[in-house]
């Protein structure tokens, strides 16, 4: 059974699946573009502002991570943001992104939001399905994030 660990975003571990996703997303990055990787600063994924979390496969392995983040609240109220929501390439196709998605929209509630915003980019296909499949429709950019072209939000 895999298991999902909260840990703090400094953690080795963590800082491994964020590098590989950063490396992961530099080169799918449409070509003429850059892409702008930002380590994050630990004390935003710490509770009560956020929280970090490792997906850890049956052989102990980390799989994928994902976290969020207390950001300005919004027209709903109390709003999260999702973000480096990962799962390795190997791993992929088991529904483990649904899985890591579905505890930090947990994670939020129990922190008193209102609502989960994520921005992405229209060429992460996979994750756009994820994210309509989960109930995320499209809003307004609520920031000024250079690598993406898309941004949607959910009432929880």
């Amino acid at each position: 059974m895999v298991a999902l660990e909260p840990v703090d975003v400094a953690d080795p571990r963590a800082q491994a699946l964020l590098t590989e996703y950063f490396a992961m997303r530099g080169e799918s990055f449409p070509k003429g573009q850059t892409y702008r990787p930002v380590f994050p600063d630990a004390a935003v994924f710490t509770p009560p502002a956020g929280v970090f979390l490792i997906l850890v496969d049956d052989d102990g392995v980390d799989a994928g991570c994902g976290g969020i983040r207390r950001i300005e609240d919004g027209p709903a109220g109390t709003r999260y943001e999702l973000k480096h929501l990962y799962v390795a390439p190997s791993t992929r196709g088991r529904g483990w992104g649904r899985l890591v998605l579905a505890e930090l929209e947990d994670r939020a509630r129990a922190l008193g939001a209102a609502e989960l915003v994520l921005d992405t980019h229209h060429s992460l296909e996979a994750a756009g399905g994820l994210y309509a499949r989960s109930g995320y429709t499209a809003i307004a950019p609520y920031n000024d994030n250079p690598n993406a072209t898309r941004w949607y939000g959910k009432l929880l």
